[in-house]
């Protein structure tokens, strides 16, 4: 099998409901992946191995000076989490050659260094009255503070459970932990086959001059009615959207209007994917819009 990979431009606007990305530039690679599905990769090449230090000792004597400093600004919550939390490194072909610390993994000094590319998740849920239920991020969050987006965003985690390749299952498990850390809703009402992975994008997005993303993002869509009680820790402000009102949402953004930001991942999903895939959900035929064979390098 070969793999290929697409670049898209975000080049289009929410109201065109038809399209998908159509009017993107595509550049389109092919190179030896393992397995029987092929991918879109990209040119830049990706260390091919990681330490498998625990987190505390791959900082070395770094950590009592800038590491630290950094450390010790941060909320207390987002720091456990900044440095217990290990991520999952993967290539451009989404094979793991690793693991690191939410920490390293967001640092843009790191990202640029050493081109770290770590694996994420972005869940779209919706209701049955085809609503798309977003989310505020909390102003303690290190990356993307007080902006929109999805209804939940985060990283499978280096464990078993969260690593597991068969049906996305992986990214799955890591979705329902998230869905009830962030917002309360409980597992049972978000079991894990109903999950459908839309397709996956390769994006990199710098949040202030510090922090940043850098994540081959798994896109995972779910219909469902919860009950959510969102973690103030993780989520300052939730709301159900409908088409016309996620548009307005958008020219706010657009016209910076009453302080509202988007989250760059989610709106690169608006830009090039939201529109065609809320038009097959709504006619029951979401299936047929999933492509786990490609990875869109979105820039």
């Amino acid at each position: 099998m070969t793999a290929n990979t697409i670049l898209l431009r975000s080049s289009f606007s929410f109201s065109r409901l038809s399209r998908v990305a159509t009017t993107s530039r595509s550049t389109i690679i092919s190179s030896p992946v393992s397995g029987s599905k092929s991918l879109h990769c990209i040119t830049n090449n990706y260390h091919t191995s990681r330490s498998t230090l625990m987190p505390e000792s791959r900082f070395g004597s770094r950590r009592s000076g800038s590491v630290l400093a950094m450390a010790d600004v941060m909320d207390p919550v987002q720091k456990r989490l900044m440095f217990e939390d290990e991520c999952i490194l993967v290539d451009e072909n989404d094979n793991v050659v690793g693991h690191d610390s939410k920490y390293n993994c967001h640092l843009m000094e790191k990202i640029e260094a050493e081109n770290l590319l770590h694996r994420a998740f972005s869940v779209f849920l919706f209701n049955s009255k085809n609503e798309l239920l977003l989310q505020k991020r909390s102003a303690t969050k290190v990356t993307f503070p007080l902006v929109w987006t999805n209804t939940c965003c985060s990283h499978p985690l280096y464990r078993e459970s969260e690593l597991i390749d068969e049906d996305q299952l992986g990214v799955k498990n890591a979705a329902q932990r998230k869905l009830y850390d962030e917002l309360g809703i409980q597992a049972e009402d978000v079991p894990v086959h109903e999950f459908t992975c839309l397709g996956r994008i390769l994006y990199k997005a710098a949040s202030d001059g510090k922090w940043g993303e850098h994540e081959l993002d798994y896109l995972v869509f779910l219909k469902k009615d919860v009950k959510a009680q969102p973690n103030p820790e993780e989520v300052s402000d939730v709301q159900y959207v409908n088409r016309e009102q996620l548009k307005e949402l958008i020219r706010k953004a657009d016209a910076g209007e009453d302080g509202i930001k988007l989250s760059p991942w989610f709106r690169l999903v608006v830009d090039n994917f939201l529109p065609h895939w809320w038009n097959k959900m709504e006619q029951g035929t979401l299936a047929d819009a999933a492509d786990l064979k490609n990875i869109h390098k979105l820039t």
